[in-house]
């Protein structure tokens, strides 16, 4: 019998904390369901402001203790290029326990966590590679840079990515010292703690990563609170960084948010339209539009635009949708009902304003599978830019299609949001695309693709899409303070109160 249509036995998990599993909440459990089947699959606590305390107590004393904090930066290296090797050995059990656990077409868990261990590999390089500066400064001054690593970075991540989005920022901690306590999405725990797990059998020091569990509003909000956090780092919806963005401002942690999106993908006629719309199936649809980059706003030149809809209704209309574990599946289900019922009533909304239902819009039923959160990959045309389809994130298997006349119009369009986090270019014009890649209001610009990442490339939005980035030089650096020495290096007599009014600078 198949993996995701049989009932597995039910787990009940504590917090990750020193190294170990503990007990943790007040009694009352959450069930994690597999969003295949509505089956529950394990059990978690709500974690309490003393278990948070706890994880947080465990981090900090692994961050002031010899063994972490005193730890030379290349054996430091050396142990999370151990960490990348000790995650690609477990990847087949890391695969499936995440198809398990949210729902994304093995395929897909299995491209995408494939890469997380050179997350690992590139913060390792960039730990001994980097270099403090040396400043030329006015006068006989020898000013130099010291950075030591921020300290206690509490992480809360969403159900959509667990893993690659907890690595994104995981990577840097351990690379730069710092050490972690993780609060995972109540939907979706169970790869960080199997990670966790790893890590530590694999010699990571006991309180450099641990674990929290719980929902959002209570334990996500008692980490952000928590006095004793020097950075905090949440990618989720944009009101909850607003309250936990607050909430962290109070003891002046430092933040990385990446929160909402609506990336425009502005499609323009050069472009071979069949290319077109396999790159919109693609970014709207891989992982059931579950993405903060999904391509949601498809923005078409008129010439092509009739095909262009033809086309990416009949591409939505094939996806093969079902079984996770299924090597033929192309679309998987939502993460919950609640979720679906989003998604089906922002279809709802296009239809009321007045937008064309070309493909989707309805619940997705699959044989063996009705406990599902399945959904119809659904496309809006005729999509005008007060339409809240347009304005407001679904975050399902979801775009719309709005045409455009010209390159400064379709610019207007991609820029008519308050989100700023992706946006896509498809044109064979090459001076075009840097045009529209530099007027575009967005952290993140692909030119002829979507959904690409790397370690190395700055990743983050503007607007009310967050704030700081993850990824590259500037998220390492983000993980250390800055010290300024200034040692006077001319061996002469001083003394301002000496002939005060003839000295020339004071500072």
């Amino acid at each position: 019998m198949n993996q995701t249509t049989r009932n597995p036995a039910v787990e009940t998990h504590g917090n990750f904390v020193d190294g170990k599993e503990i007990d943790a909440g007040n009694g009352a459990f959450i069930d994690v369901r597999n969003p295949a089947t509505g089956m529950v699959i394990a059990r978690i606590p709500n974690s309490t402001p003393s278990d948070i305390d706890c994880a947080m107590k465990s981090a900090r004393a692994a961050f002031e203790g010899r063994e972490w904090g005193g730890m030379d930066i290349r054996a430091r290296a050396r142990l999370v290029n151990r960490l990348a090797d000790a995650f690609e050995a477990n990847l087949e059990t890391l695969y499936r326990l995440e198809t398990l656990n949210n729902g994304r077409p093995l395929n897909e868990t299995r491209a995408q966590l494939s890469r997380l261990p050179d997350f690992f590999r590139y913060f390792a390089g960039l730990a001994i590679a980097r270099r403090d500066d040396v400043i030329p400064v006015e006068g006989s001054y020898l000013n130099y840079t010291l950075r030591t690593p921020i300290g206690v970075v509490a992480n809360c991540t969403p159900f959509n990515h667990p893993l690659m989005i907890m690595c994104k920022s995981l990577a840097a901690v351990l690379a730069s010292g710092c050490t972690t306590v993780v609060k995972p999405s109540e939907y979706t725990p169970l790869t960080t703690l199997k990670l966790a797990e790893i890590f530590v059998e694999a010699g990571l020091p006991k309180g450099v990563f641990n674990v929290v569990l719980g929902y959002g509003p209570e334990a996500g909000r008692f980490l952000a609170e928590h006095p004793d956090i020097n950075k905090l780092v949440l990618t989720g919806g944009t009101e909850a960084g607003r309250i936990a963005g607050s909430a962290a401002g109070k003891v002046f942690a430092h933040q990385t948010l990446e929160l909402g999106g609506k990336t425009p993908v502005m499609v323009f006629d050069d472009f071979d339209v069949d290319q077109a719309v396999n790159y919109a199936a693609f970014g709207a649809f891989i992982g059931a539009g579950q993405t903060c980059v999904c391509g949601s706003r498809h923005l078409v030149q008129e010439s092509i635009y009739d095909a262009f809809v033809e086309k990416l209704a009949a591409k939505a209309r094939s996806l093969r949708i079902g079984n996770p574990f299924d090597p033929e599946t192309q679309l998987g289900p939502v993460i919950s009902a609640k979720q679906r019922e989003r998604v089906l009533r922002y279809s709802q909304l296009g239809r009321e304003a007045g937008a064309r239902a070309v493909a989707g819009g309805d619940i997705a039923n699959v044989p063996g599978f009705e406990g599902g959160y399945f959904v119809q990959p659904t496309v809006f045309a005729d999509v005008k830019a007060d339409m809240r389809v347009f304005q407001e994130e679904v975050f399902g298997p979801f775009t719309s299609v709005t045409p455009f006349k010209d390159e400064a119009e379709a610019l207007r369009l991609a820029n008519d949001s308050p989100f700023g986090l992706g946006a896509a270019i498809r044109t064979r014009d090459v001076a075009r695309a840097h045009r529209v890649a530099a007027g575009v209001k967005a952290g993140i610009v692909w030119v002829n693709d979507h959904h690409r990442l790397d370690p190395a490339s700055p990743w983050g939005g503007v607007g009310e899409s967050g704030i700081g980035r993850e990824f590259g030089l500037e998220s390492f650096n983000d993980h250390f303070s800055v010290k300024s020495v200034m040692v006077a290096t001319a061996d002469k007599p001083f003394d301002w109160y000496s002939a005060t009014a003839t000295q020339t600078r004071l500072n």
